[in-house]
């Protein structure tokens, strides 16, 4: 059996980068950039003002304070796309708002708050704002800058700078459509529940989690349905992922006697790379090619389906959605309780954890850990990492936990 990392690894290398395409900007967001991106225009096109106020020549306003205020004529207001008619000049000062043109020979920019806000004289009241507030020419883009690289994940900032550019649509790479596939003579759809009900099925649920799974990395789902345990049924089912870009099944790859997923890939002419990991949950775990697309055969437990899919499936659909970054950050917890593995096995477990204010980071297990207990699932915003050298973790102890969301170690308090 492979561990955790060679699957990993011998997986990541036979997964390719979609191919480009053109969007619209806003039809981009979530998506990775593919090409060069260089500035035509400068940003700020002009030196202009960062506050609503005053712009005077600095050594007009030297010494100005409540007791001894400097009062000049204002000879113009600029506001926010209007341009100065002249030059400014010693003795003068212009309203100005913010955003607006700076005038020729300004040098500073008084907010209006150390004013008494005249409109035809002003007193200057405070010179604490000399030679400030002002956003220069060019000084975030310069024409010609490449603004952005390929591999940046395209987020609010991103197509902020690209509009500021010019750049109404962008070359990015595709979204994979990601077959997903279940198989099992017990298995259901929801809309035969009533069986279920009965005691006589099961609801498919990796249907439903590996599809929202799989749309959270960036994919595209294509349901194939739950394929029957008969090889050749099971076959016509494979054949429905034609056009797909990725196959994922779930369940019939380990050894019993109706697991066929194995074989019937074989005789499609898929070529076969492992299939066994050495994990848990999740050591059944298939990985081929057929064709040119990629299968990764994940165990039918649902909580062993889902382990899976994040350790291995969503770093492969990052890949192909070209991202640079493809794992979570892991991060460093300590446990709150005793946590002991039977099996010398590196183990997965599902875990809470918690950020306690103080830069620590607690974690502690949902509950019972049996691969079938999929609520144990829906509590976890972690996998805490136990190695199989660790038969006894006591609390206190120091362990990696992998986040399952974004805000897994978020904090209900604002801390700097």
């Amino acid at each position: 059996m492979l561990s955790v990392v060679e699957a990993s690894e011998r997986i990541l290398a036979d997964i390719p980068r979609m191919s480009v395409e053109r969007r619209p900007l806003l039809e981009a967001l979530g998506q990775v950039l593919a090409e060069t991106i260089t500035a035509p225009n400068t940003i700020p096109p002009w030196t202009n003002s960062a506050m609503d106020g005053y712009a005077v020549i600095g050594s007009d306003i030297l010494g100005a304070s409540v007791a001894s205020p400097v009062r000049l004529p204002v000879v113009e207001t600029i506001a926010a796309g209007a341009f100065p008619s002249r030059a400014l000049r010693a003795g003068e000062t212009m309203r100005i708002m913010t955003g607006a043109p700076l005038p020729e020979g300004a040098d500073t920019v008084i907010r209006v708050e150390d004013t008494d806000g005249g409109t035809n004289a002003v007193q200057i009241r405070d010179a604490r704002d000399l030679r400030k507030n002002l956003r220069h020419r060019g000084e975030d883009i310069s024409a010609g800058d490449v603004v952005l690289e390929p591999g940046m994940p395209l987020a609010a900032a991103q197509l902020g700078v690209l509009a500021s550019v010019g750049a109404a649509e962008v070359g990015v790479y595709g979204r994979p459509r990601i077959g997903i596939l279940g198989s099992g003579d017990e298995l259901v759809d929801l809309d035969r529940f009533d069986e279920v009900v009965s005691g006589d099925k099961i609801v498919s649920s990796n249907s439903y989690t590996l599809h929202a799974l799989v749309q959270n990395a960036g994919g595209i789902p294509v349901p194939l349905g739950i394929a029957p345990d008969e090889p050749g049924v099971l076959g016509d089912y494979i054949r429905r992922s034609a056009g797909c870009d990725m196959l994922i099944t779930s369940a019939g790859i380990s050894v019993g006697e109706f697991d066929h997923t194995r074989a019937v890939l074989t005789s499609l002419g898929a070529e076969m790379k492992f299939w066994k990991v050495r994990m848990r949950p999740g050591a059944p775990l298939g990985f081929g090619v057929l064709g040119r697309m990629p299968w990764i055969g994940l165990p039918g437990n649902p909580v062993s389906a889902m382990v899976t899919f994040e350790l291995f499936v969503r770093p492969a659909i990052r890949k192909m959605l070209g991202y640079a970054n493809l794992f979570r950050q892991s991060v460093k917890v300590e446990l709150t309780e005793d946590v002991t593995i039977g099996a010398k096995l590196m183990h997965f477990l599902r875990a809470i954890i918690s950020a306690e204010g103080n830069g620590r980071i607690t974690a502690r297990l949902t509950g019972p850990q049996g691969s079938g207990i999929l609520t144990s699932m829906s509590l976890a915003n972690a996998l805490l990492v136990v190695p199989e050298d660790r038969q006894l973790s006591p609390a206190g102890s120091w362990l990696t936990a992998i986040p399952l969301t974004d805000d897994a170690a978020a904090s209900a308090r604002f801390e700097l």
